[in-house]
């Protein structure tokens, strides 16, 4: 009896040990988590974006259309991940999905992309200047002014005249023929800079026409912007990735808060069943956008570059077996590729901005 009693007083020791530790590991965590300034931004925005998305559909309706709409979901979060970590964007993971698996026309899919873009992107953007990343502000300002007229280009009178399969397949094209310079970039040694060298009229000329550029293609495939501006800063002016990335987050989010704003009341395509996917997945990419950022901003320049790689190649092999194939488009599309290769290839090796340190060698 006596033996029973003391393993039970023994046993309830133990119990309260372990809840105390348990307890005081919390306590540190969160002591920790919450220390970190960027964090608590991060959660105090998710957490904002929540209430509201339940106080302005009501938490039924909210919850209801969540469970309905699952899948839209659950694609996002890894979508999001993407849209807020790499200059990709979180098309190259819902696009495949939306199109073939939900079976989302390819006009709504991009609406969809531009729709909730403006939130996930805009989240990670909060994240990434509250952990004072570095980003290169100038381009930021100086592209975002083309990418306005561009995106109304691409969206407003491009896009209805163009065939879709056409317009997808012509921007992964693009995204090949940049992964191809960027792996051979990324073979050789180099001094990235951390901001653009010199600033002047070519620079602000040279960021017009790179915002021009991405917003065209934003508004035809509801993305784009990003990794254009990407590509720029990388094979033309020579900035790090981890600069250049975060940077092409920024700019994304401003162009697809743009793209939103023109389909919601200006074109007025911004209807269900969007905006039930668009409600489904507010929740998550407000989480999975800023986790993103965060993880991007622990990688290292070369990981991220193959990450981007691993992607475009990714989103190029799913172009295949998911767009039907004609002779004419083909053709078109090797076009296409041939000139962007050509003008990548002349940012790689034009060497204006390049360190004077620069050595073609491998690692």
């Amino acid at each position: 009896m006596f033996n029973q009693k003391s393993a039970l007083k023994t046993k309830k020791r133990n119990i309260n040990s372990q809840s105390q530790f348990i307890s005081k590991f919390f306590k540190l965590a969160a002591r920790n988590v919450f220390s970190q300034h960027f964090i608590g931004i991060s959660i105090l925005v998710a957490v904002t974006v929540w209430i509201v998305w339940l106080t302005l559909i009501g938490p039924t309706r909210a919850l209801s259309n969540l469970i309905v709409n699952w899948e839209a979901a659950v694609t996002m979060i890894f979508g999001s991940m993407v849209a807020g970590g790499t200059s990709m964007g979180g098309g190259a993971v819902a696009f495949p999905v939306f199109t073939k698996v939900l079976h989302v026309p390819p006009t709504e899919a991009k609406v969809f992309s531009l729709a909730i873009q403006s939130i996930g992107m805009s989240a990670a953007s909060l994240t990434i200047v509250a952990m004072k990343t570095k980003v290169e502000w100038r381009f930021i300002r100086w592209a975002s002014l083309g990418g306005v007229p561009g995106i109304i280009l691409g969206s407003v009178f491009l896009a209805p005249v163009l065939p879709p399969d056409l317009i997808k397949f012509s921007f992964t094209m693009m995204t090949c023929s940049f992964a191809m310079v960027l792996f051979a970039l990324n073979r050789t040694r180099r001094n990235p800079h951390l901001a653009i060298p010199s600033w002047g009229k070519r620079e602000r000329v040279f960021s017009l026409i790179a915002g021009l550029w991405g917003g065209i293609v934003s508004g035809l495939v509801g993305s784009g912007m990003d990794i254009i501006g990407f590509s720029i800063m990388v094979l033309l002016f020579g900035l790090c990735e981890k600069v250049s990335t975060p940077t092409s987050v920024i700019l994304m989010a401003i162009n697809a808060v743009v793209g939103f704003i023109l389909h919601q009341y200006f074109i007025g395509d911004f209807v269900e069943p969007i905006t039930n996917y668009w409600l489904a997945a507010v929740p998550v990419v407000v989480v999975g956008a800023p986790t993103g950022a965060i993880l991007c901003n622990l990688m290292k320049r070369k990981t991220i570059s193959r990450m981007l790689i691993g992607l475009i190649l990714n989103e190029s092999v799913s172009s295949f077996f998911l767009i039907p194939l004609t002779a004419k488009l083909l053709c078109y599309s090797l076009v296409v590729f041939a000139i962007f290769l050509s003008i990548y290839y002349w940012m790689y090796k034009s060497r204006i901005y390049v360190a004077p340190s620069f050595i073609r060698e491998r690692y």
